[in-house]
């Protein structure tokens, strides 16, 4: 295969920032997407509506002149929400979905909820308002292996959760592990996950073999080969509970190479060439556009969008830094580039 056109895709999941760093990534991820799930991390985190449609302005006036991208709001779920914030949320037509962090789960997450059950009023009002709730699924007690947070959280949270909520739309994001593929599988048409082209290409050793390699730390982080396996054979079964969205996280080059790096990778210069190198690899190029273009708008009650993009196979070598950021694979070969979007 040479060439292959597919549905414009949509990302379900995207970190743009504000500010400078803003004016950088954006323009990436709008020249590959229709639309995006934007993020709600931000410091201040975005709270009310009114917030989110002054971020939705910023974005837009961020937008290169001839882009064709709509920015989707989400909302930072805390204990602090009110009922009253999420019918409001319902009202506005720019928010799609409240994002959870557990406190302390990832970057800009110290805003989040520390404990889940006292947000059981919002999950009701959530699920009374047909809003989706969007999972960091990873619990943030010290005692626990990293690589077993996403693992604990169904264990302890998302099961109680899905069960004491049954008409609850919930996205959880970024899966990492087979313990997630198959909770997703099992359970109802309203539970859906998102993966990040890292976690299909990409298991624990790319960050620690051979040296510590940062711009490959993300949360959550890296798993184990057969997790990596079992994330493949989700994004490329056709199963409509699984769908892209690629938590690309752009850090400044010098908050990655510290002492304490920043969690998050950077993959919105070439995310969906990224996953048509993960699909090819076990011959699913096939699948690409279901997971890539249905299933997230369908998940969502989107129209599916109608124009296409194509990719055509060839090798090209990702460049060392966009600006101040070190992207994914910096220096290194991808085998598929966007030529028409």
């Amino acid at each position: 295969m040479k060439t292959l056109t597919i549905t414009r895709p949509d990302d379900w999941h995207t970190h743009v920032r504000n500010g400078a760093i803003l004016k950088t990534v954006l323009p990436h991820t709008a020249a590959q997407f229709a639309r995006a799930i934007i993020m709600p991390n931000l410091k201040p985190p975005v709270i009310t509506v009114a917030q989110a449609l002054n971020y939705r302005e910023e974005i837009l006036s961020a937008l290169p002149k001839d882009a064709n991208f709509t920015p989707l709001m989400t909302l930072y779920l805390t204990a602090a929400t009110t009922v009253e914030d999420i019918k409001a949320a319902a009202d506005c037509e720019h928010v799609h979905a409240f994002k959870l962090y557990p406190a302390g789960a990832t970057t800009n997450s110290d805003a989040g909820v520390a404990n889940i059950a006292t947000i059981y009023p919002l999950l009701a009002a959530m699920e009374k308002y047909e809003l989706p709730l969007l999972l960091h699924g990873e619990v943030t007690d010290e005692t626990c292996d990293i690589f077993d947070r996403e693992r604990v959280f169904i264990e302890r949270h998302l099961t109680a959760i899905t069960r004491d909520f049954p008409n609850l739309r919930v996205v959880l994001e970024h899966v990492t592990t087979s313990e997630a593929v198959q909770f997703v599988e099992s359970a109802g048409e309203n539970v859906a996950a998102t993966i990040t082209p890292q976690h299909l290409l990409f298991n624990r050793n790319a960050i620690l073999a051979g040296g510590i390699r940062p711009h490959y730390y993300c949360l959550p982080i890296l798993k184990r080969e057969q997790h990596r396996l079992a994330l493949v054979k989700a994004a490329t079964s056709g199963n409509a509970k699984f769908f892209l969205g690629t938590d690309t996280a752009p850090h400044l080059t010098h908050t990655k190479e510290n002492a304490c790096g920043c969690a998050g990778c950077y993959s919105a210069f070439a995310a969906i060439e990224l996953y048509a190198e993960a699909f090819e690899q076990v011959n699913a190029l096939d699948k690409l556009e279901g997971f890539a273009s249905f299933y997230g708008a369908d998940f969502y009650r989107l129209p599916r969008n109608t124009d296409t993009i194509t990719l055509e196979k060839q090798t090209w070598t990702i460049p060392s830094a966009y600006g101040d950021i070190t992207p994914l694979k910096a220096g290194e070969d991808l085998s598929w580039k966007l030529i028409n979007s």
